[in-house]
């Protein structure tokens, strides 16, 4: 028999969002989970560490519970560095992220807390995926993605993933029967045209919340945008390799 596959499984909106809550749903079916996650919303912090601060673990389940759940200090990548180095005892088999409450698509994959849990689990070289939904609602609807969830998970556990390469999952904002199936697709070339909403404190002191408009500029029908707007799952296969290849040949050239 099979051992099961352990799953960490960890987000960036909080270990008490309901869309890791979601995501502990469908692993649990899968394999043995291991929650780890931030105690309190940690959206936008990209690939942030704790260095200067002290980090905190806090076991929350019961110790005969099936599902083993720490809410951590810090932040997304946080929670994966303590997981692999501090809980368990070995690499788990797949690392998840998410379900995000919101896109991660195109350029917000560089901001994204949840995809960078997932990187981070890929540069310790575990396969590892970030799912998101495209619905910034607390109360949004999970349940329609869970098959697709499931579906995408279990296909990285039996084909592994190629050296170096993460997934980035996103859903539409559709019914089950409304998403028209799932793409592979490339990241769309798109800009937050990013203002800044300056305000008063009643103590005449400036500050500034930041507001913006996601731009798409890609009009490629290859793309995860297109595949989101048009009723597709979109996955992006990311690599943490930040190496600009194909601009050697060109800088070699140059009188350096």
């Amino acid at each position: 028999m099979t051992a099961k596959p352990t799953i960490l499984v960890t987000n960036d909106d909080g270990i008490n969002a309901p869309g890791i809550r979601a995501l502990i749903d469908v692993m649990s079916e899968i394999g043995n989970v291991v929650v780890v996650a931030p105690d309190s919303p940690q959206s936008a912090m990209g690939h942030a560490i704790t260095i200067n601060n002290t980090l905190y673990l806090n076991k929350i389940s019961a110790e005969n519970a099936v599902i083993t759940e720490y809410s951590c200090s810090g932040t997304p990548v946080d929670c994966v560095k303590l997981a692999v180095n501090e809980i368990l005892k070995k690499k788990p088999d797949l690392c998840v992220s998410g379900v995000n409450h919101g896109s991660n698509s195109s350029i917000n994959v560089i901001y994204s807390g949840t995809m960078s849990a997932a990187v981070e689990a890929g540069i310790e070289n575990i396969p590892a995926i970030g799912f998101s939904l495209l619905d910034y609602a607390w109360n949004a609807d999970f349940e329609q993605v869970k098959p697709f969830i499931k579906k995408i998970a279990l296909q990285v556990l039996s084909n592994k993933l190629p050296e170096g390469t993460i997934l980035n999952v996103n859903f539409p904002k559709l019914k089950t029967n409304e998403i028209k199936g799932i793409k592979i697709c490339r990241q769309a070339k798109a800009i937050w045209q990013e203002k800044f909403d300056k305000r008063q404190t009643p103590y005449g002191k400036d500050y500034y919340w930041l507001t913006g408009e996601f731009i798409n500029l890609d009009k490629g029908e290859d793309t995860d945008e297109w595949a989101l707007n048009n009723g597709f799952v979109s996955i992006v296969p990311v690599q943490f390799d930040l190496t600009a290849h194909h601009a050697i040949q060109q800088l070699n050239s140059w009188d350096l």
